[in-house]
């Protein structure tokens, strides 16, 4: 070995410098990757760093009609739009009620997309396909549309379905609970559809062999679901409940146009249409802001919570 090294002019290091020398060559290290992402964060950074700025800024600001036409100077806040915001008692009202409605829309929408999911693995290809299509035109649909359409099936003077079900005249949209219960039946309508293709893509990868085998070994088909596939779907279980959480927990135009601006009084206000009511119908963009930013926390707060859990239970398996 040692007249290989002297024939070759090879030293003992040479490896490790020709790996170092790989890693480092041009082209492979370096800038090169962040030249590659470069378009990519150029448009984030237009698209979502930017607004968020602009929201943080006015929330520190008085920022209101008169700041808008340009008749009065800006003056600096500091956290006294916070402080407002929080002492209102109406906030933390509505603060639980987007809370407790995002919370119900996300559950639900799992168990139906999940169970759906499964029952394609399930059901024939006609079947199958019918299923596929039905639910692909409900996500499909705008959110305006279907949100008109559900207010027409559920009206008490020419809805089909109170005469399907009796009830007469009764107004869906007066009750609170009732209204809240309308607008989650549409959101998990046209939710839904993304939870369950994308768990039934994850369900297709599972190789059969192994719910055969627990099949064989006598599992139940829920025991199945509970102890193999949700465990080898965690990664996309991961995605669709975060995905459903932000978009649950941002309803506005479900909200907004079922149960007209928020319900009578405001009973049906989330934060989202509350938000909009603070900054465009009472022209106080200020405290508009502070919500959007509130929001922004509250949904940054949940999904590090929900990651790090999930990242522990995937550390103690």
């Amino acid at each position: 070995m040692p007249n290989a090294r002297k024939a070759t002019g090879a030293s003992p290091g040479a490896p490790a410098a020709a790996a170092r020398g790989i890693r480092r060559g041009p082209g492979r290290g370096g800038w090169t990757p962040w030249l590659y992402l470069a378009p990519a964060l150029v448009v984030l950074g237009g698209l979502l760093v930017y607004p968020i700025y602009q929201l943080g800024l006015i929330s520190f600001l008085e920022y209101t009609q008169a700041q808008v036409s340009g008749g009065e100077p800006t003056t600096f806040q500091g956290l006294g739009n916070y402080r407002t915001l929080f002492a209102d008692s109406q906030f933390w009202q509505v603060l639980l009620a987007t809370l407790v409605f995002a919370a119900a829309c996300v559950v639900t929408t799992l168990a139906v997309g999940c169970g759906l999911a499964v029952l394609l693995t399930r059901v024939r290809a006609l079947p199958r396909l019918a299923l596929m299509l039905a639910a692909l035109g409900a996500w499909a649909t705008p959110a305006i549309t279907g949100s008109t359409v559900w207010v027409f099936l559920f009206d008490p003077d020419y809805g089909p379905v109170n005469r399907l079900l009796g009830l007469g005249d009764f107004s869906w949209t007066y009750g609170r609970y009732s209204a809240f219960a309308l607008v989650l039946l549409e959101v998990v309508w046209c939710s839904f559809p993304f939870v369950m293709v994308t768990v039934y893509a994850g369900i297709k990868a599972i190789p059969s062999e192994v719910l055969e085998a627990a099949s064989l070994d006598g599992a139940s088909q829920w025991r199945i679901w509970r102890s193999v596939t949700a465990p080898m779907l965690r990664p996309i279980l991961v995605v669709v409940t975060i995905q459903s959480i932000i978009w649950d927990f941002k309803v506005f135009t479900q909200i907004y146009v079922m149960t007209n601006g928020g319900g009578i009084a405001g009973q049906n206000l989330v934060l989202n249409v509350y938000a909009y009511q603070k900054a465009f119908a009472s022209s106080q963009y200020s405290l508009g802001s502070a919500i959007g930013v509130v929001m922004l926390l509250i949904l940054l707060a949940v999904t590090l919570v929900y990651l790090r859990l999930l990242r522990r239970q995937g550390e103690e398996l």
